[in-house]
């Protein structure tokens, strides 16, 4: 927690002011979470801000609050590209993305629980968005729009989350989703380059190859890449409770009265 509030100041997410008179000041709490390896080993400990957003007020604390993210068919594509040209993928994350795009309402915060005033009229006036807020994924996906246009990408129309750069023989292609960045090359130095640009924009931590990406687990040979869920549906299977479960070649209700359904045939069943 105390490392979630050094980076929002280092950041000058707020400063505190009085509530001005006639504002109201939205509230916030903490998310805990425990980030994982694709083993399952513990990676780190993480203590989140976030505001809560049925405090926010349409016209008055946000407006537009509509996001892109990569498609599925994009993922799949760019990767099978990647494959058949031989092309090299790394993986950047964001160190608290959506703190670095600015906000163009006034919003108020009342203080973090554990971080408060002696003064209860102090309340943070936020100055960039903060993980919570609904308009927070749309300007900070613009703002990566605008640092990547200007290092000389190409935003696709077929996908807004894809930009490509092609300069001569070299071929650079990155692909958003939120704050995760896959990246495909096929020069080396163009991509070490590359880095040194975001990080200088941005708070960016290189992960490396791509190993790791939504949920997929990525693995590649000299000539494949191989893409397995399994850590994300044992995820889901933990989750539910049922881990221990037996497995099922036909996981149906045995007591189902499907077959015994009578009646007229549907003519047209494209409907359903």
């Amino acid at each position: 927690m105390q490392q979630e509030i050094q980076a929002l100041e280092n950041n000058e997410t707020w400063f505190i002011v009085p509530l001005p008179h006639g504002k109201r000041a939205i509230r916030c709490k903490w998310v805990y979470q425990i980030k994982y390896h694709a083993d399952r080993s513990i990676e780190r400990y993480k203590a989140r801000l976030v505001v809560l957003v049925n405090n926010q007020v349409e016209g008055l604390d946000f407006h537009e609050t509509f996001a892109l993210v990569a498609k599925m068919v994009t993922i799949c594509t760019f990767l099978a590209v990647a494959a058949a040209r031989n092309w090299a993928l790394h993986q950047m994350d964001v160190h608290n993305a959506f703190l670095h795009s600015d906000l163009n309402e006034e919003v108020y915060m009342k203080l973090p629980l554990g971080f408060q005033s002696p003064d209860p009229t102090k309340v943070c006036k936020l100055r960039k968005s903060l993980y919570g807020m609904k308009q927070a994924p749309r300007y900070w996906f613009g703002k990566l729009k605008n640092a990547l246009q200007k290092y000389g990408f190409i935003q696709s129309y077929s996908d807004y989350s894809l930009f490509t750069l092609h300069c001569d023989d070299l071929h650079l292609n990155v692909l958003v989703y939120v704050d995760d960045l896959v990246i495909s090359n096929n020069n080396d130095d163009a991509i070490v380059s590359f880095k040194e640009y975001l990080s200088h924009c941005f708070h960016m931590k290189d992960l490396g190859t791509l190993k790791y990406f939504l949920g997929i687990e990525v693995a590649r040979s000299p000539t494949d890449i191989f893409l397995c869920q399994q850590k994300y549906t044992l995820d889901i299977i933990t989750e539910a409770g049922l881990l221990g479960a037996k497995p099922a070649s036909s996981p149906l209700d045995p007591n189902h009265h499907l077959p015994l359904a009578t009646g007229i045939p549907l003519s047209d069943s494209t409907q359903y």
